[in-house]
């Protein structure tokens, strides 16, 4: 499992977004609807670890939405699902 750091989420946006490692990746769609669930219905928040430029990054945070090609949180900052590593609740 790669080692991430901790970043506030809203620093997120300062950061560029590269696909993850194949070999690293650990989310099914399974765990996207259920962070999405867990943030709509129970306001509770997920671990979220991506890919950046700088390194894998992981934040925690409500997931709002989730489409074909972003993951949504806070502010309308999207994720893209191609850089996502793990999501954890």
């Amino acid at each position: 499992m790669i080692k991430a750091e901790l970043i506030e989420k809203e620093e997120v946006q300062n950061y560029k977004f590269l696909d993850a490692p194949i070999d690293e990746v650990h989310v099914q769609k399974e765990k996207l609807i259920g962070a999405v669930r867990l943030g709509n219905e129970f306001k509770s928040k997920a671990y979220i670890t991506f890919q950046t430029d700088q390194g894998p990054k992981k934040i925690e945070t409500t997931v709002w939405t989730v489409t074909e090609k972003y993951l949504q949180i806070k502010n309308g900052i999207l994720i893209p699902l191609t850089s996502l590593i793990d999501i954890q609740y």
